[in-house]
């Protein structure tokens, strides 16, 4: 299996030289997780970035009373745990397959040898702050929106604008995913359905009308 075009197509390594992707399909490793495996557990110790290759992966952090508080759900071409690149040496998330997902993991040690490219390592660094710029985002979207808007945006984001589309995802995945619990999202589903907004059936959905996420 051929990992260079996997790592061109994400949006995260864009603008490095064909060189390096090379260079970086080099060193890759493949992982294949189960529905409900874990890549790794938070707290654990740490040495390798990852790119989803198809699935979905759940990032989360348990809260003192035992609550899962979901901070992203990564998608195909998504990279997660670049933090222990540079930040720390254990994960600071836990990292679950949603579905049956493959991943691309890179070792640290390799990326490190890489980033002593001066070209590599500023294009690298423009990556991460674009990141962290992200996960700001994220916590505020968390704090501030309510869950129509937040369920909204969750389905722009990770399916787009259509009509209709499968959703692998649990409706527990997905509350989890905005932030919510799973009987505040079915009294969510059940009054836009009334409304004629949308309709799930299993796993599809279809929109009725074009109401969205306010922003």
């Amino acid at each position: 299996m051929k990992m260079e075009p996997y790592i061109r197509q994400s949006a995260f390594f864009k603008g490095l030289s064909s060189e390096h992707y090379r260079e970086l399909a080099s060193i890759v490793g493949v992982e294949h997780l189960k529905k409900r495996d874990y890549l790794f557990h938070e707290g654990e110790h740490g040495s390798k970035m990852f790119l989803l290759m198809n699935g979905n992966i759940q990032l989360h952090k348990n809260t003192e009373d035992g609550r899962e508080v979901v901070i992203r759900i990564v998608k195909a071409g998504g990279v997660f745990a670049e933090a222990i690149l540079f930040e720390q040496e254990r994960y600071p998330v836990s990292a679950r397959a949603m579905v049956s997902s493959d991943v691309l993991f890179f070792p640290r040690e390799r990326i490190h040898r890489l980033l002593d490219q001066e070209d590599f390592r500023n294009g690298f660094v423009a990556m991460l702050i674009a990141r962290q710029r992200y996960l700001t985002e994220r916590i505020q979207e968390l704090t501030t929106r309510d869950v129509e808007e937040r369920f909204f945006n969750f389905l722009q984001s990770q399916y787009g604008s259509k009509p209709s589309f499968y959703i692998p995802l649990s409706k527990k995945d997905v509350a989890a995913a905005i932030g919510t619990t799973p009987e505040s999202l079915s009294r969510l589903i059940f009054r836009l359905s009334e409304e004629k907004v949308l309709e799930w059936q299993g796993h599809e959905i279809r929109m009725w009308s074009k109401k969205r996420g306010k922003g």
